[in-house]
């Protein structure tokens, strides 16, 4: 399902990022649209990771981990960094996604101490913060590309 979107409202990269946010956000994922499925994952990643980090993005996105298997949310979710350039950030993953979900259902089932588990969370993310961002102007010129498969422009 495409949102509709008026073209004044699509002018600038700005207005395209707002409505492709807007669109994550309303969306009902997954649906049968590669592309939406896609973009709703690295955007899940993106905000989970800039508000709370690895923590976060697995404790708000774990249902669907738990669903797919982290071999298949890691391949997906590494398949969409690379694709978009952020090599750097699929990196991060194939290092410490497996580790950290082992963990985490560890710590949730009460196997391991919370210390071991932040341990690797503060790895992984000081790893993310030490790209400065970049993920951001990589998501943008993503959402860029792909906003007409996901918003039917209206004049």
């Amino acid at each position: 399902m495409k949102y509709k979107m008026s073209k004044k409202d699509l002018l600038t990269k700005d207005d395209i990022w707002n409505a492709m946010i807007t669109v994550m956000v309303e969306y009902d994922f997954p649906t049968d649209s590669k592309v939406a499925n896609d973009t709703y994952i690295v955007y899940n990643y993106y905000s989970e990771l800039e508000s709370g980090g690895h923590e976060s993005l697995l404790n708000w996105f774990s249902w669907h981990i738990e669903e797919v298997g982290i071999e298949n949310y890691l391949k997906d979710l590494t398949d969409i960094l690379e694709r978009i350039g952020a090599t750097d950030y699929s990196k991060i993953e194939k290092e410490y996604g497996k580790e950290l979900w082992r963990l985490f259902q560890a710590l949730e089932d009460g196997e391991v101490e919370e210390e071991d588990f932040y341990n690797v969370i503060e790895r992984a993310d000081k790893e993310h913060e030490n790209l400065n961002g970049k993920l951001g102007e990589l998501l943008e010129s993503f959402f860029v590309k792909v906003y007409l498969e996901l918003i039917e422009v209206e004049e």
